[in-house]
C-alpha cells in the first residue's frame, strides 16, 4: 500500500484532543497558530491538530508536540474581540508528523496520513468487543447524565469500527494523557479494547459517585425530618402545657446543686454553666460538653471526707499485722499520727518509698491507707510523658477531659484519701510538655491546697490529701521534684525475712486463693529456704511469691490425680517440682587468685557481687577496658592506672611497668551494662594484684571509689551490696570510712556475720586483701 504524505499547517493545542469524524470548535490566540490558520484557508482548509504535553507552555518547540495527531477540515472561522480567532473545524483522519519543514513564521510540517483498515465479514472478535462497547456506552450515557440519549441512536448508524472508537473516545471525560493514548491506538482491534476498558473503569467511577451521592442526601434528609419532629414535638408540647425532658433535666441539674455541698466559688460555676445549658439547643454538641462538666462538679468531693484513725496502738498492730520488718516505715507513719493527733492540724506529708522492686512498696502505702482508715487512691506515671495527664485537656478540645489527679479524687470520693503515685521515676516528657513540671504544684503542700486543673478551671484542695511516691531508683527524679518529697529506703530481705514474709503471708495468701484448708499442703521451713536460696534470686518478693503459687499448684494438681487428701512438700518435692538448682550463692571461689577481685554493686533490683579481673602483659603501657563498662568505671579505671604509676615504688610494682606491659581489665558479663562510683579500689586491687604477682583473698569483697590521691570515697546502697556479699558466702567487706553511720540500717543477721573493714584510703584496702602484704 502506498504510504500517504501531506504538507500542512500545524497548531498545537492546549488541553484539547481531536479524534477524526470529531466536530469541535476552540479559540485560537498564539500569532504563529493564527498565521498557521490564514496559510490553511489559503490552500485546502486543512490544518495538521496536535496536542503539546504540557498545557501550560507559551512558546512549544518540537519537544513539546506530541507526534500523533489529527487532520482536520476548517469549517468555520470567527474573529473575536483582543485578537481571538474562534475556529469551527472537523476531524478528518489521524496523522503522524514525520518532520518539520518550517518553524517560522508558524509551523509547517509533512506529516503520513494513518487511514483505518478492517475486514469486517472475517474480523469477529472486533465484532464482539463493538457488541460489548456499544452495551457499556449505553449505560455509561445513563449513568452520567450529560450526554444526549440521541446519541446512542447516532453510533448504531456508524459501521465502520474504528470510527466507531474514534467518535465513543470524543465523548468520554478523560484526561488529556488518556486521551492521547487512545489517539496513539493506530490498530482497530487494539483501540477497540482499551476503549472497552476505559468505560469499564469509568462505569465504576460513576457508580461509586452515585452511590455517594444517594448517602449524602439520605444523611441530609434524615437530619431536617429528626429537626422538622422535634419541633413538631416541642409546640405539641407546650401547647398540652407539658415539662418537655429539657425542663426536667434543668430542674434535677439544679435539685443537686443545691443539695451538694459545693464551696461558693464551685457553686457559682454550676449554675453559670446551667444557664448556658438551658440557652443552648437540647440535641447540640455544646451542649454535651456542659452537661458533662457539670457532672465532673457534681462527683468530685468538695468538702467529703472521712475520719482519721488516730489510735496509734491500733495503727502499730495494723502496720504489724500486714508487713514483716520495714520498721523506718512504719515508724514514719505513726510519728505522723502522733503529731496530727497532738497538734489536731497537719498537712499530708509526701512521702518517696524508694527501693527494688518486689519489695511491696505499693502495697506498703495499702496498708498505710487502711492504718489510717483513709480512701486508697494509686495512679501510675510509667510511661506518662503529657503534662495533659496530670492537669486535663482545655475544654476548648473535642474530647477534653480533666487530668488524672482529678480522676483519682473523683474515684477516691473523699478530699483527704491516700493518694499513690506509682512508679515516679518512670516518667518520660515530649512536646506536649513535661508531667514532672506539672507534678510540682500538686506535690507541693504550699501550693496545692488550690491545685487547678486546665478542664475544671476551678481551684480544688489537695493539701489533705496523703501523697506517696514509688521509685526504683532516685537517679531519674527530677531535682526540683525530688526537693518535695522525704525519702524513705525500703531496702532488700535478707533471707531471714524473706522466711518470715513467705511463711506469715504468702503461703496464707495462696492456700487461700487456690481453695486450701485444713492444712491439706504443708511446706516444710526447709523447703521454704531452699526456694529462697536456690530458686530465686531477687531484693523482694514477687518471684518467691510466684515460686510459692506454683508449688502449690503442682501439689493440688498431685492430690487430684493421685487422690491424696493430704501433701507435704520437701527438698524432694521442690527438686522434682523445679529440677536443678538455678542459684548457687554460696559457691563462691575458695582460692587466691592473682588479680580477681570480688567487687559490689548496686542495680535497681538490689544488690549483686561484681567481680573484677586484671592481667598483665608484655607490651608498651596500653590500658584495655572490656565488660560494657560505662563513662564513670572507665574513668574509675583511668584514676586508679594513674595512681598506680604515681605510687608503684611504694606498692612492689616495676615504676617503669607502664612502658613494659599492657593491662587488661575485665568484668564478666559482658552483655550487662554497668557502670556507677563504687569500683575504682577494687579495679587498683586487681591492678596492683596483676602487677606485683600478688593473689588476692577470694574471702573478701570491697566497695569505694579512688580519688588521684588514694582517698576512698563513699558510696551508696551499702545494705544491699551486703546483702549480696552474704548471700555469695563472703565474710569479709571493706567499706569507705564515711559509710560507717550506714552501718545501723543493716539487719543484724547479716551484720553479725559480716567483718566490715572500714578504710579511708587505698593503704587500708590493699593490707586487708592482698595476701603477704607488706
Amino acid at each position: 500500500m502506498d504510504r500517504d504524505f501531506r504538507e500542512l499547517p500545524l497548531i498545537p493545542l492546549r488541553g484539547i484532543t481531536i479524534f477524526p469524524y470529531m466536530v469541535l470548535h476552540f479559540d485560537v490566540g498564539r500569532e504563529k497558530s493564527i498565521l498557521a490558520l490564514e496559510k490553511a484557508m489559503l490552500e485546502e482548509q486543512k490544518v495538521f491538530l496536535t496536542a503539546q504535553r504540557q498545557a501550560k507552555t507559551e512558546e512549544p518547540g518540537r519537544e513539546d508536540i506530541f507526534k500523533t495527531g489529527t487532520i482536520c477540515n476548517i469549517k468555520q472561522i470567527l474573529k473575536l474581540p483582543g485578537d481571538t480567532v474562534r475556529v469551527l473545524v472537523e476531524g478528518e483522519t489521524r496523522a503522524l508528523l514525520k518532520e518539520y519543514i518550517s518553524e517560522e513564521p508558524f509551523f509547517k510540517v509533512k506529516v503520513e496520513v494513518l487511514e483505518d483498515e478492517e475486514n469486517y465479514d472475517e474480523n469477529k472478535d472486533c465484532e464482539a468487543l463493538v457488541r460489548a462497547i456499544k452495551k457499556n456506552f449505553n449505560e455509561y450515557v445513563k449513568l452520567s447524565g450529560n450526554i444526549p440519549a440521541e446519541t446512542i441512536i447516532t453510533l448504531d448508524e456508524i459501521d465502520n469500527h474504528g470510527r466507531l472508537a474514534d467518535t465513543i473516545s470524543s465523548y468520554l471525560m478523560l484526561k488529556q494523557e488518556k486521551k492521547q493514548e487512545l489517539l496513539e491506538c493506530y490498530e482497530i482491534e487494539e483501540r477497540l479494547q482499551k476503549v472497552l476498558a476505559v468505560l469499564a473503569n469509568e462505569i465504576e467511577i460513576l457508580k461509586l459517585e452515585r452511590k455517594i451521592g444517594v448517602k449524602v442526601k439520605n444523611k441530609i434528609d434524615k437530619v431536617q425530618k429528626d429537626y422538622y419532629l422535634r419541633e413538631q414535638l416541642k409546640a405539641i408540647q407546650e401547647e398540652l402545657g407539658e415539662d418537655d425532658d429539657n425542663k426536667k433535666e434543668m430542674k434535677r441539674y439544679k435539685n443537686k446543686i443545691s443539695k451538694a455541698k459545693l464551696p461558693k466559688a464551685v457553686k457559682d460555676k454550676a449554675l453559670y454553666e446551667l444557664d448556658r445549658l438551658k440557652n443552648t439547643g437540647s440535641y447540640s454538641a455544646e451542649g454535651g460538653v456542659i452537661r458533662t462538666y457539670l457532672d465532673w462538679i457534681l462527683e468530685l468531693p468538695w468538702n467529703t471526707q472521712t475520719k482519721d484513725n488516730l489510735d496509734i496502738k491500733s495503727a502499730r498492730e495494723i502496720l504489724e499485722k500486714e508487713h514483716y520488718g520495714l520498721k523506718d516505715v512504719k515508724d514514719r507513719i505513726i510519728e505522723y499520727l502522733s503529731v496530727k493527733k497532738m497538734s489536731k492540724s497537719l498537712k499530708g506529708p509526701i512521702l518517696c518509698l524508694m527501693g527494688p522492686p518486689g519489695v511491696g512498696k505499693t502495697s506498703i502505702a495499702k496498708s498505710i491507707a487502711h492504718a489510717l482508715n483513709r480512701n486508697f487512691v494509686r495512679m501510675s506515671l510509667g510511661g506518662v510523658r503529657d503534662e495533659a495527664e496530670i492537669r486535663g485537656h482545655r475544654k476548648t478540645y473535642v474530647g477534653a477531659i480533666p487530668g488524672r489527679i482529678i480522676y483519682g479524687m473523683k474515684q477516691a470520693k473523699s478530699k483527704n484519701p491516700l493518694f499513690l503515685l506509682d512508679e515516679i521515676d518512670k516518667m518520660s516528657n515530649d512536646f506536649r510538655g513535661d508531667p514532672a513540671d506539672a507534678l510540682l504544684e500538686v506535690l507541693d503542700s504550699e501550693q496545692n491546697n488550690s491545685f487547678r486543673d486546665h478542664y475544671m478551671e476551678l481551684d480544688f484542695d489537695l493539701s489533705n490529701v496523703m501523697f506517696i511516691t514509688t521509685a526504683n531508683s532516685i537517679g531519674n527524679i527530677p531535682r526540683p521534684l525530688f526537693d518535695r518529697m522525704e525519702v524513705i529506703e525500703v531496702s532488700g530481705y535478707t533471707s531471714e525475712e524473706k522466711f518470715h514474709i513467705c511463711r506469715e503471708y504468702l503461703i496464707p495468701k495462696q492456700l487461700e486463693e487456690n481453695g486450701i484448708k485444713n492444712n491439706e499442703i504443708i511446706i516444710s521451713d526447709s523447703s521454704i529456704y531452699k526456694l529462697i536460696d536456690n530458686y530465686t534470686r531477687e531484693s523482694g518478693v514477687r518471684s518467691l511469691e510466684r515460686r510459692i503459687a506454683s508449688v502449690i499448684r503442682k501439689a493440688v494438681a498431685e492430690m487430684m490425680e493421685k487422690d491424696k487428701k493430704k501433701v507435704n512438700i520437701t527438698l524432694t518435692k521442690i527438686k522434682s517440682y523445679f529440677g536443678a538448682e538455678i542459684y548457687t550463692y554460696d559457691k563462691i571461689d575458695k582460692e587466691d587468685k592473682i588479680g580477681v577481685v570480688m567487687g559490689m554493686a548496686w542495680t535497681g533490683y538490689g544488690g549483686d557481687t561484681l567481680p573484677i579481673e586484671a592481667t598483665a602483659m608484655s607490651g608498651n603501657g596500653k590500658l584495655e577496658l572490656t565488660g560494657q563498662l560505662g563513662a564513670v568505671m572507665k574513668e574509675s579505671a583511668k584514676a586508679g592506672y594513674s595512681y598506680i604509676r604515681a605510687n608503684a615504688d611504694k606498692y612492689g610494682v616495676e615504676s617503669d611497668f607502664y612502658k613494659k606491659y599492657d593491662l587488661h581489665i575485665h568484668v564478666p558479663e559482658g552483655a550487662v551494662p554497668k557502670d556507677g562510683p563504687s569500683a575504682g579500689v577494687a579495679m587498683v586491687t586487681a591492678m596492683i594484684s596483676a602487677l606485683s604477682k600478688k593473689k588476692v583473698k577470694h574471702n573478701v569483697a570491697m566497695t569505694g571509689e579512688i580519688t588521684l590521691t588514694g582517698r576512698v570515697l563513699p558510696i551508696g546502697g551499702l545494705k544491699e551490696k551486703s546483702l549480696a556479699a552474704y548471700r555469695a558466702g563472703i565474710d569479709t567487706v571493706i567499706i569507705p570510712k564515711d559509710n560507717e553511720k550506714h552501718l545501723l540500717k543493716i539487719p543484724n543477721t547479716v551484720k553479725n556475720k559480716l567483718n566490715y573493714i572500714l578504710a579511708d584510703n587505698i593503704d587500708v584496702v590493699l593490707e586487708n586483701s592482698i595476701s603477704n602484704y607488706s
